[in-house]
């Protein structure tokens, strides 16, 4: 048994059941171990809770870094961010689950830590939205209010997409990203 096995299959259980509804018994019956020989790889559901929160965040972080190195005009990065982002979201959703959903579950000192980590890849955000209105692509916006509404748009597909509905991850990536920079396009219908 490997502790990602461990990680994976709780990440699953909190998704449906929530943090609070989940035992540690629930995850050791999920990955085949006595209760007892869970212990061994992990000293309780704080720990695990961390260890997805941290996988979620390190990987949206490396994905993020991605696109904010690579060599796009600020209209491009932005829609590529937003597909980036939203096919993590969809393509692990229990991960994203927890992510967006289980962090107040934290306890205080792990909160703190966990909000600074949110902090810096919300800071990405803001960052491609201040380039693009210093390049004279997007109206002046509070970048910080901005970035809080397009990730609130983003985050809620957790509660409602369905990967056989009519539209693909990349579609509503694509008509989000539509809506967005029509709106933040300087002198365009939103200014």
């Amino acid at each position: 048994m490997q502790r990602s096995d461990i990680i994976q299959a709780a990440a699953q259980i909190f998704r449906q059941k929530g943090y609070h509804g989940t035992s540690m018994q629930d995850i050791a019956d999920a990955v085949h171990l006595q209760k007892a020989s869970l212990y061994h790889h992990v000293s309780g559901k704080q720990e695990i809770l961390v260890a997805i929160l941290d996988r979620a965040i390190d990987l949206l972080v490396e994905d993020m870094q991605a696109v904010l190195e690579a060599d796009l005009v600020p209209e491009d990065k932005l829609r590529q961010a937003m597909q980036t982002y939203v096919n993590r979201l969809t393509a692990d959703v229990d991960l994203a689950t927890v992510l967006l959903l289980e962090h107040r579950s934290l306890e205080d000192g792990l909160r703190e830590a966990h909000i600074a980590r949110r902090d810096r890849f919300e800071g990405f955000w803001r960052a491609m939205i201040r380039e693009g209105m210093e390049a004279g692509a997007f109206r002046k916006v509070d970048a910080r209010l901005t970035a809080f509404a397009l990730l609130g748009v983003l985050n809620w597909m957790i509660t409602w997409y369905r990967p056989d509905g009519s539209l693909s991850a990349g579609d509503i990536a694509n008509q989000f990203a539509d809506l967005f920079l029509d709106g933040l396009r300087a002198g365009g219908e939103g200014a």
